[in-house]
Order: structure tokens, then C-alpha cells, then sequence
């Protein structure tokens, strides 16, 4: 069994109804439980829960104090390679897009290692193209030993690979697999992958079994919202996120919740989120769930996330470059999406700081437990 057969039992139109039909009665109920379950959840991220915003802030609030403290959790991307052999509608490095390629040497990780390192940083996150041939896992056993020398935390954002794989990374230094979904309604999600094996809407789907069953440290998992109408998406991500903590205890879990960004090719959102419905959802995300890890990327604006801090946020990234080779030498034309949230490393840290939170550049390691 997988999460695959949990979605099979879901249906799309039946889940959305749902959620709209939720009432004023509904969302109160909610309010006042101690621990919600998925109908309290989809009653959070109702329409009819926009009124009590100011009351799920607090809960949120209170609830990531308690099991997190005064904290802010910093990591950075490092893109490794722009190579891909999938079309996907709404990423910049689309094997359809006209962009220089390029994938890095164990000479120019280095010199990006050290120039990340030089910002403090000791998490990061290790993102390439879908290029199995050419950056799959030849490429990763090169690479990630040589970086985890230099960072006490290490986390991926690739193609899916096989069980085994993932177990032989974690023997490498791999702790982390950041996997998005993008959507879980099948038919937009055939709609954007065009080409390639991420066509295979069910493999990614599996993909959090696999890497569990693997034993890595923690998994994070998301939805892309805009591509699908968010609420519906952001719930089946509950589930698969209840699911996931149900059978693999022993593993930790992230949620991220990016918004389409501008990027080559240029797609429209398909459902557009405003600014309080995010809150709405990081609020209803915490209350749901007070111990899961909740990141927010440089795709949002620099006042947004500043506002957000104290609410359910745990970590964030920050001085973000979204192409290879983009610390030690800038080429945006590479890049595969445009950020929002341009300040620099030591801005954002201080911004951390004047809302009350510590910085911590390191996350938690095996190596700290038993």
C-alpha cells in the first residue's frame, strides 16, 4: 500500500463541495477543538473561515511557540544543473524553453559551497533539472559526499529515484527530499507535463513511500498553487501528510506552499491565491498539524514574509539565486524562476531578529538524537 491507494478513495468534486459547503458553525467548531481532524481542516480553509482570520492567527500563533520557540530555521537552494528532459508548463527550466544549460563541475560546487558558506549558512538544499542521464545518480554520488563535507544538514530537490536509491544518498549524507506533487488532480496535472517521465502522475505520487521506507530524516511535500483551484489541492496535501505521519512515525514532515512565480514560458495561474488566503492556509496548516515544519521560500514578497513570521512559518530561505552557479557568478538568464524576496542573507537574518526570532542555520540532526 502507498498513498496512491488513499488519493484513489478521494474524489476531486466530491472533496471541493466539501469544502464550500463548510459554514460560519463549522469553522467555530473548529476554533474551539484542541486537535482538529481533516472535516476541521477543510473548515479552515473555507471561504467561510475568512472571517475568523485574526482568531486562526492566534491559535497558529500559540500553537508554533509551544512546539518551536522563539526560532527561524534558515536554509539555501543551491542549483546544481538546468538541465531537464521534461515539459512542464510552468517551470523555467522546461526542456521546451530556449535557456543556456548548464550543470556544474565538483569545481564550481565548491566555489558556490564556499560562497554560501561565507553567508553563515550550514542547512542547504540541492536542486537540479529532471536530467536522470546526465545529472541522476552518477552525478549524485559525486557531488553530494563533496558537499555534505562542508554543511551539517543536507536536503534534495530532484527527479523521483527507486527506494534503494535513496537509501544508498543517505549513506552519502543525504537527511533530506523535498517532493512536490505540483497538483493532485490527475487531469490538470496532465495538462503541465507534456514530455518526459514526470508524466507519470502516480510514480511521484509514491514517491514519500519510497523515501520513508528508506528511513531519510524528513520529507517535505506540497502542492503549487495556481495550477489547480488551492483549496482542493491544499487538502488532498493534508491527507497525503496524515497518511505519511500515520505509517512512517519515525520520519519528520514539511509543508511548502509556493505560488506560481514569473518565469520562461510564462503560465497563468489557474487559481489565484491573495495574501490573507495564504495566511489563512499556514494557519490552518498549524492548527491541523502543531509539530509539522512549515517553509516559506523567496517567492514571496519581502513585506509578506516579514508579516507572516510569527504566525506558523519555521523555516525559510533567504540571499535565494534559482540558477546554477548563481552565488559566486550571477546569470539570471539561467535561472528558473524570478524571486520575490531579494534581500540580502544579513537583511533578512535582521529583519528574524527585530521580530523576536532566532536565527538558526543549522537543522536537526540525527547525530543529536538517542
Amino acid at each position: 500500500m502507498s498513498y496512491v491507494d488513499v488519493w484513489k478513495q478521494l474524489n476531486w468534486d466530491d472533496v471541493r463541495l466539501s469544502i464550500y459547503s463548510k459554514t460560519a458553525t463549522d469553522v467555530e467548531r473548529a476554533l474551539r477543538k484542541p486537535k482538529r481532524d481533516l472535516e476541521d481542516f477543510k473548515a479552515l480553509i473555507s471561504p467561510a473561515a475568512e472571517p475568523y482570520l485574526e482568531q486562526m492567527a492566534q491559535q497558529s500563533a500559540a500553537l508554533t511557540r509551544k512546539r518551536f520557540g522563539h526560532t527561524m530555521s534558515f536554509y539555501v537552494p543551491l542549483y546544481l544543473s538546468n538541465l531537464c528532459a521534461n515539459a512542464c508548463t510552468y517551470c523555467g527550466f522546461s526542456m521546451e524553453n530556449r535557456i543556456k544549460r548548464r550543470t556544474l563541475t565538483l569545481e564550481e560546487i565548491n566555489q558556490e559551497c564556499q560562497a554560501i558558506k561565507a553567508m553563515n549558512f550550514d542547512s542547504i538544499l540541492l536542486v537540479t533539472g529532471e536530467h536522470e542521464r546526465k545529472v541522476g545518480m552518477e552525478y549524485f554520488r559525486e557531488s553530494v559526499p563533496a558537499i555534505k563535507q562542508q554543511f551539517s544538514y543536507l536536503a534534495m530537490e530532484v527527479q523521483p529515484l527507486e527506494q534503494e536509491e535513496y537509501a544508498e544518498l543517505k549513506t552519502l549524507g543525504l537527511d533530506a527530499v523535498m517532493v512536490y506533487q505540483e497538483t493532485y488532480s490527475a487531469p490538470t496535472y496532465a495538462e503541465h507535463h507534456l514530455r518526459g517521465n514526470k508524466m507519470d502522475f502516480e510514480y511521484r505520487l509514491a514517491t514519500p513511500d519510497r523515501l520513508a521506507k528508506a528511513g531519510i530524516d524528513k520529507i517535505g511535500i506540497g502542492a503549487l498553487i495556481g495550477l489547480e483551484e488551492w483549496r482542493t489541492d491544499c487538502f488532498f496535501a493534508a491527507t497525503h501528510l496524515d497518511y505519511l505521519e500515520r505509517t512512517y512515525w519515525q520520519t519528520r514532515y514539511s509543508i511548502s506552499f509556493p505560488r506560481l512565480r514569473p518565469c520562461e514560458g510564462g503560465l497563468q495561474p489557474k487559481s489565484i491565491m491573495s495574501d490573507r488566503q495564504l495566511v489563512q492556509l499556514i494557519c490552518a496548516y498549524r492548527m491541523f498539524n502543531p509539530q509539522v515544519e512549515l517553509s516559506l521560500s523567496t517567492r514571496e514578497s519581502p513585506e509578506f514574509r516579514d508579516n507572516v513570521l510569527p504566525l506558523g512559518v519555521t523555516s525559510m530561505s533567504a540571499g535565494s539565486k534559482t540558477q546554477p552557479g548563481g552565488y559566486a557568478n550571477d546569470e539570471p538568464e539561467l535561472e528558473q524562476f524570478s524571486i520575490s524576496d531579494d534581500r540580502s542573507v544579513a537583511d533578512v537574518a535582521a529583519a528574524v531578529k527585530r521580530n523576536g526570532f532566532e536565527v538558526v542555520w543549522k537543522d536537526w540532526h540525527h547525530a543529536y538524537s538517542g
